[in-house]
C-alpha cells in the first residue's frame, strides 16, 4: 500500500484567518447599542427604500428589517421633509420596542440638513458621509467639516463611505495625471482603486484632525465589480485600523446580486476583513426588502462566523426523488423556523444552533439525518412508503401515512421545547 503523505502547504484552512484588528465603534445607546469592530461579531445592516418623509411607511419598513435581523438600519435624509420626519420615526420605533440604531444617509446638503434640524441630528445614531459628493472645490472641506463637527457635538459615529459611482473627481484626476507621468504607469482601473482608498483614508484623517475620535469612525469603499471590491478592501485593511463596512454596491437583482455579493464578501470575510456588512439587493417590484437581511445572515452563518437561525439541510433531488414531498417539507420547515425565530429567540435561548435535515431517499438520507439534531429520510421513488426519524443521531421512530409533514413539524417543536426550553425553566 502506498504511503500517504500530505504536503502541509496544500492544506486549505479550515478556519478563517485572524480578524483584521480594528478600532471598536459603538453605534446607538441603550437596548439597541451595537459594537462594530474591535473583534465584535460581524454586524448585519440594511437600508430602507421608502421615502423617509413618509413616517408610517418608513417606520413599518425599519421595523420589518429589524425583526428580520438587521442590527442597524440606514435611512435616506435628502431634504427638509425627511429630516423633520426622523425624530418622529425614532419615537414611534421606540414605542414599538424596535431599538435598532438609525443611520442617516447624507449627500450634497447633509451639512445644511443637520444644522437646520437639530432634532434629526440627535435622533440619528450615525451619519453616513460620501466624500465624493459632500461638496465640491472650496466648499468641500467646509461642508465636510460641518458634518463632522455636528457628529462631535451630538457624540455620533460617522461612516465615511467612498463609492465607485461618485468618486472624488479632483483626487482621481490628480492621480491619473501623476500616473501618466510615471516611468511605469499602471492601468486606469488600478488608479481608480487607489483613488477609492485614498478618498476614504484622507477623509478619515481630516475627521480626526477636526476632533472626531477614531472610535467614532467606520470606513467603506464600495464598488460594483467583485474583483475590484476584493482588491480595494484588501488595500484599505492593509493601510488602516478603522472599523470597516463591507458591501458590493449596485449588486443587482435576484440570484445575480446574491451570488456577486456572497462571492466578494465571502472572500474578504475569510481574509478577516469586515466588521459590518450589507447585501445591496435590488428587490423585485413590490418585493420583500428583508431578503437582503436574510442573505447577509445566511452568508455569515454558512461561513461559520455567526449563528442566526437553525440550519435546514436538504438534498437537491435526483431521479430517485421524483416526488416533490421532500421539497415541500424542506420549504415548509425552513419557512416555519424562520417565521417563528423572533419569538423563539426570546423563549428558547440557543435554538439558533439547531440543525434539521430533510432528505429525499435512502442513499444519503439516513446518514445526513444522523448528523443533524433531528432528521427525516423520506421515501424516494420505488422505496417503502416509510420515513425514519433520527433524533440526536439515533433512530427514534418511523412515520407513515399522509400526515408525515405535520407530524415531523410537531417533532421539531417538541425537541426545541425539550432541549432549549430548559434554559428558561432554570431562570
Amino acid at each position: 500500500m502506498q504511503d500517504l503523505t500530505i504536503d502541509p502547504s496544500l492544506l486549505i484552512r479550515a478556519e478563517p484567518t485572524t480578524r483584521h484588528k480594528t478600532v471598536p465603534v459603538q453605534i446607538g445607546t441603550g437596548k439597541g447599542a451595537v459594537t462594530v469592530g474591535g473583534g465584535a461579531p460581524v454586524v448585519v445592516q440594511s437600508m430602507t427604500n421608502t421615502d423617509t418623509a413618509d413616517i408610517d411607511g418608513t417606520v413599518a419598513q425599519v421595523a420589518a428589517l429589524a425583526r428580520a435581523g438587521s442590527e442597524i438600519v440606514r435611512i435616506t435624509v435628502d431634504r427638509d421633509e425627511a429630516a423633520r420626519a426622523v425624530p418622529h420615526i425614532r419615537e414611534k420605533l421606540d414605542k414599538m420596542g424596535v431599538h435598532a440604531p438609525l443611520v442617516g444617509d447624507f449627500h450634497y446638503i447633509g451639512h445644511k440638513l443637520l444644522a437646520d434640524h437639530p432634532a434629526c441630528a440627535e435622533a440619528l445614531d450615525k451619519y453616513r458621509i460620501n466624500p465624493g459628493n459632500v461638496g465640491f472645490k472650496d466648499k468641500k472641506d467646509r461642508q465636510f467639516s460641518a458634518i463632522v463637527e455636528m457628529a462631535i457635538k451630538h457624540d455620533k459615529a460617522v461612516r465615511i463611505g467612498a463609492n465607485w459611482g461618485s468618486l472624488d473627481q479632483e483626487l482621481l484626476t490628480a492621480l491619473m495625471d501623476e500616473n501618466a507621468k510615471s516611468a511605469k504607469p499602471v492601468d486606469a482601473r488600478a488608479v481608480t482603486r487607489e483613488a477609492m482608498v485614498r478618498s476614504a483614508l484622507y477623509s478619515a484623517e481630516r475627521a480626526v484632525e477636526i476632533g472626531l475620535p477614531k472610535n467614532r469612525i467606520i470606513l467603506s469603499a464600495k464598488v460594483s465589480a467583485v474583483q475590484d471590491l476584493i482588491a480595494v478592501y484588501r488595500m484599505l485593511a492593509a493601510r488602516s485600523d478603522y472599523a470597516i463596512h463591507l458591501g458590493l454596491t449596485e449588486a443587482g437583482m435576484g440570484s445575480k446580486g446574491i451570488v456577486a455579493s456572497s462571492a466578494a464578501m465571502g472572500i474578504l470575510l475569510q481574509d478577516g476583513i469586515g466588521d459590518t456588512i450589507r447585501v445591496s439587493l435590488t428587490p423585485e417590484p413590490g418585493g420583500d426588502r428583508t431578503l437582503e437581511v436574510t442573505v447577509a445572515q445566511e452568508l455569515l452563518q454558512t461561513m461559520g462566523f455567526r449563528t442566526f437561525v437553525p440550519l435546514v439541510a436538504a438534498c437537491p433531488g435526483c431521479g430517485r426523488t421524483t416526488s416533490t414531498v421532500f421539497q415541500e417539507l424542506a420549504r415548509d420547515i425552513q419557512t416555519f423556523i424562520r417565521d417563528e425565530m423572533p419569538s423563539w429567540r426570546k423563549a428558547y435561548p440557543g435554538v439558533e444552533n439547531l440543525n434539521v435535515a430533510v432528505m429525499g431517499c435512502i442513499v444519503n438520507g439516513p446518514g445526513e439525518s444522523k448528523h443533524a439534531d433531528i432528521g427525516i429520510s423520506l421515501p424516494g421513488t420505488g422505496e417503502t412508503p416509510a420515513a425514519p426519524i433520527f433524533i440526536d443521531g439515533e433512530k427514534a421512530m418511523t412515520l407513515r401515512g399522509a400526515n408525515i409533514a405535520n407530524e415531523f413539524r410537531q417533532i421539531v417543536i417538541d425537541y426545541i421545547e425539550k432541549k432549549y426550553g430548559k434554559a428558561n425553566a432554570a431562570e
